[in-house]
């Protein structure tokens, strides 16, 4: 089982120690993505509450220390309803412009997490557009692919060895792709090729900390105060 507290750790410290900050990510996405999951896979036990019911779980904000330099927050997912996606919609923008001096805003990354299992792709799409892409440097903004093994309702699936057959690993590959290409038809906004993985499997874990890794900004991020 690998110890993402220490996952390319020195690497990690030293680009942190660079900019002077603690890197803050904000994972977000719709409800039933699988935001607490990823989180809890990360730190290899149960620091958010997954949602097992009817009812979301996360219903407010949490943030979770991985480490001296990495800190992810858990936040409310968009879907619930009109009147809970106003007050959710809310809460991100105010963490969104949370800051720690006059000028830095707090948050460095957004995680948006998409389920790989569902097609409809409008709540993520009112997310950014609505939420993430007015109030956020849109270079800044990640989106990643969770319940890989559900991409093809389930088939293609090795669930001896927990990763995609050949079948499902080319799908998933257009998945990305696609999505990708949507984002930018959709928002205007060029992500870089999301990652797809399974928290619930331990699939491709690592690839979602690379991908944290290899594009940590290179300095600290300044407050869109004009869009607020």
């Amino acid at each position: 089982m690998v110890n993402y507290k220490n996952y390319r750790y020195n690497e990690l410290a030293q680009k942190s120690k660079e900019v002077g900050i603690v890197f803050d990510v904000m994972v977000t996405g719709v409800t039933g993505a699988g935001k607490s999951t990823t989180l809890n896979r990360l730190f290899e036990k149960e620091v958010a509450s997954v949602g097992r019911g009817v009812e979301p779980e996360t219903m407010g904000l949490e943030s979770y220390m991985l480490n001296k330099s990495f800190r992810l927050w858990d936040t409310p997912g968009l879907g619930d309803g009109l009147q809970k996606d106003k007050e959710h919609a809310k809460k991100l923008i105010d963490l969104l412009y949370k800051n720690y001096n006059e000028k830095n805003g707090f948050i460095d990354i957004v995680l948006v997490v998409i389920d790989g299992g569902n097609r409809d792709m409008g709540t993520t799409y009112k997310l950014l557009n609505e939420v993430i892409v007015p109030n956020f440097q849109k270079e800044r903004i990640f989106v990643a692919i969770n319940q890989a093994d559900m991409a093809m309702k389930g088939r293609y699936w090795d669930t001896i060895n927990n990763k995609p057959e050949k079948k499902l690993e080319a799908f998933l590959e257009e998945k990305a792709h696609s999505i990708q290409k949507r984002v930018k038809e959709a928002t205007g906004v060029e992500i870089i090729k999301p990652v797809y993985y399974s928290a619930e499997y331990h699939y491709n874990i690592m690839a979602l900390m690379d991908m944290f890794i290899d594009n940590m900004p290179k300095e600290k991020r300044l407050l869109l105060l004009d869009s607020k």
